[in-house]
């Protein structure tokens, strides 16, 4: 979802038409694959059938923690847009859950869609954006792609609600147990 909602005005960031225009992507904290992953050659499963994709990756032993955003949860990230943050072409940041689904809600009592946790990253990071432009006395375009409704993810904005949901920072240990999995290439 991000690669095709953003690479259209990735194109014109790269070719100078757009200089000024910054790509986000919006990740979870518990599952950082850009922002805490390293850059090699990994497996894209966990059983290690696939070929060997170079990528942002937590390693393929990573055990994600069980946060909201099941979607969300994979140790690696897509090597179009690995290639992309690599090259500081995006830029890339990591939310908390609870903040995440703290924006899904605001944006379901303000525009009347419930967004899926995934699609909540984004709306977050929307949110971020706007409260830095508030601050900086800037007056900027904030494009999102809401990608997907909460319809099915009801019981997690229950238990958000209900206080039941945490926040998890991924230990340093975990991503370095994972990362030194990672087959020697």
């Amino acid at each position: 979802n991000f690669a095709g909602f953003a690479y259209p005005f990735v194109a014109d960031k790269v070719t100078g038409k757009a200089s000024r225009l910054r790509v986000v992507a919006v990740e979870p904290a518990a599952a950082p694959s850009l922002t805490r992953g390293v850059y090699a050659y990994d497996f894209g499963d966990t059983s290690q059938m696939t070929p060997l994709v170079q990528m942002y990756t937590l390693g393929h032993a990573f055990m994600p923690a069980p946060i909201h955003a099941g979607g969300l949860r994979y140790h690696g990230m897509a090597s179009s847009i690995c290639e992309l943050y690599r090259n500081q072409v995006i830029e890339a940041r990591a939310v908390q859950q609870l903040a995440t689904f703290e924006a899904g809600v605001l944006f379901a009592r303000a525009e009347g869609i419930v967004p899926a946790p995934e699609a909540a990253h984004a709306v977050r990071g929307a949110i971020d954006e706007a409260i830095r432009c508030r601050e900086e006395g800037k007056a900027e375009t904030i494009a999102f792609n809401l990608c997907g409704h909460g319809h099915f993810d009801m019981a997690s904005y229950e238990k958000y609600f209900a206080g039941k949901l945490v926040d998890y920072e991924l230990p340093q240990a975990e991503i370095d147990r994972a990362v030194a999995a990672l087959p020697k290439v």
